[in-house]
């Protein structure tokens, strides 16, 4: 048993690879791309600077909305949940902003307002059964892609192909269903104040819920 012991503790460790080369030649190629796209197309440049942060800040965050669905219920823990509803909150304060200004103005609510019906149900069931087979959203999914794993890299390109079917099919599904049903604009219906009341009172609702779900299970 003490001869095992030995081999095993005189076991020489793997020597991890120093990242910080390939951290700088990163670095220098994102801003060197940067400066090549600003030179051509400056408002893409803006686009490359939004979506660099954005990969970065998912990455270090593990932000991804399917954990944030599926690790309450496997492993009880609801703090991506809670981001979610944060970071919900937080777009909703952006885009009220931006649709009321337009709409002060007598101009077009900006966004687009798609009606909810039974093609959102059917849409919604089969994305939520995709997610979880392939581990993760459009955003876990780029993030892990980033970060090399093959599994993401696989549901990355059947999620292209899947996106390109639903194009081709988007009409079939406009006429039969989206067509058919009826969009519902809260502030049209109750008023500014009180849609966006409402909306805050359910998202405050909802992150109460997951706190305390949280912690209910975390003192198990």
């Amino acid at each position: 048993m003490a001869e095992i012991k030995t081999r095993v503790s005189t076991k020489p460790k793997k020597k991890k690879v120093n990242q910080i080369p390939f951290g700088v030649a990163l670095l220098i190629a994102i801003f060197g791309m940067g400066f090549f796209i600003a030179n051509n197309a400056p408002k893409t440049a803006i686009m490359w600077v939004f979506g660099v942060a954005a990969g970065f800040t998912l990455q270090r965050s593990r932000f991804c909305f399917t954990a944030s669905l599926r690790d309450p219920v496997l492993t009880g823990s609801t703090s991506l949940t809670k981001a979610v509803i944060i970071a919900i909150s937080l777009a909703t304060v952006g885009f009220v902003g931006i649709q009321y200004s337009a709409v002060s103005k007598g101009q077009a609510v900006t966004g687009n307002i798609s009606p909810a019906g039974i093609h959102t149900a059917i849409g919604a069931t089969m994305f939520g059964i995709g997610m979880v087979i392939a581990g993760g959203c459009a955003s876990g999914t780029l993030m892990r892609v980033g970060e090399g794993f093959l599994m993401q890299m696989l549901s990355l390109v059947f999620f292209v192909i899947g996106s390109v079917w639903a194009a081709n099919n988007f009409g079939w599904w406009t006429t039969n269903f989206i067509s058919k049903s009826k969009a519902v604009y809260l502030p049209d219906i109750l008023g500014w104040v009180p849609a966006v009341l409402l909306q805050f009172l359910l998202l405050l609702g909802l992150y109460i819920l997951a706190d305390w779900y949280g912690n209910k299970k975390n003192n198990q």
